[in-house]
Order: structure tokens, then sequence, then C-alpha cells
């Protein structure tokens, strides 16, 4: 068996449950791009794909550790591994675990996309509006796998299906759909339905949280990311931070070249942002 997943953090949650349940125990694969937000056109040619790295390579050049986080990025091998496994074992299965938001639906959409040769040895755990019990004893509705306890994986695997015939003729066109809609953002509606959004999609919340005074940009992050009723990556945000700088809708002072730790931000000639 092996399972799959979309953040590193549910790696580590899925982990812990397999010293609970024997049965869950197999190798665990990260697909570690995030599909939810950059460019998507012609993602699964030579071209699309440049694309999309050039992409990140501009968002993250400030980032710490940006160029670590460039290199260990490919899912395409990943892919490539994946398929080699099942066509050497015909009893191999795959387990894909997704929560709900659009990081997880969006990787699903790229990853399944790519499976079909496969369909009955793919099976899908999806956490759609599904009740669990927290650390404290209370019923919640997670997002992400990282939110549930490890003794819950042992009841979410009772939800494992296989993805059926229709879902891998259907699933792969509304991806194409998303994809050839050019957009740089893409939210979740509900159930695996996505729509598109353009770059500016967080604006609103960034300039929320910017003051008349100078801010930290770690701390401008943190009280952006606190307030997002959708998530998104700070690397994204800080991104979008950039571009309202050259714009002339915020101020920052420092150089963006030595990093986030020491830059500041504030509104432009000490106006607040309604």
């Amino acid at each position: 068996m092996i399972h799959i997943v979309f953040e590193q953090a549910n790696v580590e949650a899925l982990a812990k449950s397999f010293e609970l349940d024997a049965t869950l125990v197999g190798d665990i694969i990260e697909i570690k791009d995030d599909f939810a937000v950059g460019p998507l056109i012609d993602i699964y040619d030579s071209y699309g794909y440049q694309q999309r790295r050039n992409w990140w390579k501009e968002i993250l050049e400030f980032s710490p550790h940006h160029q670590e986080q460039l290199d260990i990025v490919d899912d395409k091998l990943t892919v490539h591994n994946l398929i080699k496994q099942l066509d050497e074992d015909a009893d191999l299965q795959v387990w894909i675990w997704m929560g709900q938001n659009q990081h997880d639906v969006c990787s699903y959409y790229w990853l399944m996309s790519q499976l079909k040769n496969y369909q009955g040895r793919i099976q899908i755990l999806y956490l759609n509006n599904l009740p669990f019990i927290n650390e404290k004893g209370g019923i919640f509705y997670p997002t992400h796998l990282f939110e549930i306890q490890p003794k819950e994986f042992i009841k979410a695997k009772k939800l494992a299906r296989p993805i059926t015939l229709s879902e891998f003729e259907v699933d792969p066109d509304e991806w194409k759909k998303i994809c050839n809609d050019n957009a740089l953002v893409r939210i979740l509606e509900g159930g695996k339905k996505l729509s598109s959004k353009d770059e500016r999609y967080y604006d609103k919340d960034i300039l929320s949280v910017i003051t008349p005074e100078f801010q930290k940009l770690p701390k401008v992050i943190h009280n952006a990311l606190s307030k997002l009723k959708i998530q998104t990556g700070d690397v994204f945000l800080v991104w979008r931070i950039r571009l309202l700088v050259e714009e002339g809708k915020l101020t920052a002072q420092g150089d963006w070249s030595k990093g986030w730790k020491d830059l500041e931000i504030k509104t432009p000639s000490g106006e607040l942002f309604e």
C-alpha cells in the first residue's frame, strides 16, 4: 500500500497512526507543489511545467531557504516513480488522502488525471464535511488531515473507496477547465468544486492588517494569515505585498535581498485602509 498526501504535516500525522493500526502501514508519498496558486496552462507539458517553475522562482526569490524550496519539488518524478511501482506490482494499492481545502483538491485533480490506467487500484479518502473528535473530546470538522488525532485515522480509513471510472472521465475534464482559466488563485466552493480567482484575491485581506506605522513583515504575514477564511501560503502573500509596494499601495523599508526578517511595511503617507 502507498499513501499519498499533499502537505508535510500530513505525512507526520498519518505516520503516527501506523503505531495504532498495522493495517494502515505503507509508504507515504507527499506531492509538494501547491496547485491552488500559480499558472496551470499546459501543466503536463514541458513548456507549461517550466512556466510554473519560473513563476515559483519569482515568488520565492526573497523567501527564507528559497533555493532549497525550489529544489525539493519534483512532483513529476514522484508520479513517474509511482507509475513504475504500479506497473511492477499488480497488487499494489494507492490511497489518496484529501482534506476539504483547495490545496488538497487541486493536488488530487493534478494527480488522478495521470492515473486513469490504474482504475480500481486507486482509493480516495476525502474528509469532506465530516465530524471528528479533537483532543478535548469535542466534535469538530477538520479541513486538513494534520488536524485529526492519530487514532482518528483508524476511523477515517473506513472512508476509503475506489475512484470510479466515471470520476476518471469527469474529474480530468473539470481540472482541464480550471487549468485553462489561466488564473493564479483557486478556491474550494464545496465538495470538489473549484473556482478561479485573479491574483489580487487576497489583497483586501493583506491591506486590512497594514497600519500607518511600520510593522515587521513577519508580523504582517502572521496577522494576515490569522484573518484569512480561505488559507494560502506566506510566500504567495509576500509576493503580493511586493507587488503592492511596486504599485505604490504600500510602503516598504529595508532590503528585500536580505530576506523577510528586517523588512517593514506600512500604508503610504500614513493613510489607513478600510
